[in-house]
């Protein structure tokens, strides 16, 4: 189980704590989605999700507004019982008198947003989504190859730093190396990035110890995430091993679920990683567009075999 801090929320989309009595340091959201409680304003609380983030917008504030003061009252009572993460009021409305009295009673905090309810409605689903999404650590480097997002993955020693660090030297960007955190974000997007604030930007070269990217290139060798478009598996050149030399067929890697375009370029002296990684990148976006250079081959050959053989038919029948 995930979660996500209170204070994170008010920091990401500029908000305003207005209880300030209330301590929001320790408080977390345990849920991605939220809930506008309009018909619990009306007092039906049956199937209450009193767990999510709660909303109030012009509509839900409008309706409060045309209460009297008994029934406000009973009201936000009532709905400050349940054991809410926060509650957040959108378009900078002017919060109750009553609803800051029991949520601060309760310890619940009560945010303003200054901007639209739909608008916020949009932005935080997304967010949450990602705050939330499944997620794995895998050993490899990630780097931004001319938009394409490259996993370079393999045994440890085999090169992935340095060729990393070649990519970064070519005009490309670092996401992460070492330890590479990637999130689920939809059933066709993953997201990666650094698994850990003290490992960001920084590079291990064996015989040379840490480099510091960010500092060494600047800031826009560097990125904080990155799509995973691609899998380069690093390995020992093997003789004994057939390696595809056409690239007909896409071979992939499953990554919680989804399935990554994947290449095994083999390693011996004498190649440039950093050229093929560029190769690969700038090929797979060839074929999202629609140009397979694999497959423009395979028709030439196929159509210079019709060709010969209406030849050869023709001849045969003079």
């Amino acid at each position: 189980m995930y979660s996500v801090p209170v204070a994170d929320i008010l920091r990401e989309f500029n908000m305003e704590l207005l209880n300030t009595d209330v301590d929001i340091s320790n408080m977390v959201i345990n849920h991605p989605e939220v809930n506008r409680p309009a018909l619990q304003l009306a007092g039906f609380f049956d199937y209450f999700d009193s767990d999510r983030l709660q909303v109030i917008g012009i509509v839900e504030y409008s309706y409060l507004k045309k209460m009297s003061e008994e029934k406000l009252r009973q009201t936000f009572r009532k709905l400050f019982n349940y054991k809410l993460p926060c509650v957040v009021i959108c378009r900078g409305l002017e919060p109750f008198d009553y609803m800051l009295k029991y949520a601060s009673k309760k310890g619940i905090p009560i945010l303003s947003y200054k901007n639209s309810t739909t608008e916020f409605m949009g932005e935080i689903i997304r967010w949450l989504k990602v705050q939330f999404a499944p997620r794995v650590s895998v050993h490899g480097v990630l780097v931004d190859v001319y938009g394409e997002g490259v996993l370079i993955m393999g045994e440890s020693g085999i090169g992935k730093s340095e060729s990393a660090l070649e990519l970064v030297k070519r005009g490309h960007r670092l996401v992460a190396d070492d330890a590479v955190e990637i999130k689920k974000v939809s059933n066709e997007t993953l997201v990666g990035s650094c698994s850990s604030d003290v490992l960001k930007y920084l590079i291990e070269l064996r015989g040379i110890g840490i480099i510091d990217i960010r500092q060494m290139f600047g800031v826009q060798s560097v990125k904080a995430t990155q799509s995973v478009d691609l899998v380069i598996q690093l390995e020992i050149w093997d003789n004994k091993k057939e390696y595809d030399r056409l690239g007909l067929h896409e071979e992939y890697t499953e990554i919680l679920g989804n399935k990554v375009v994947s290449h095994t370029i083999p390693i011996r002296p004498g190649r440039n990683l950093a050229i093929i990684c560029e190769s690969a990148a700038i090929n797979h976006r060839q074929k999202k567009m629609g140009y397979n250079a694999a497959q423009v081959l395979s028709d030439r050959v196929m159509e210079n075999i019709a060709r010969s053989q209406s030849i050869v038919d023709n001849y045969d029948y003079k």
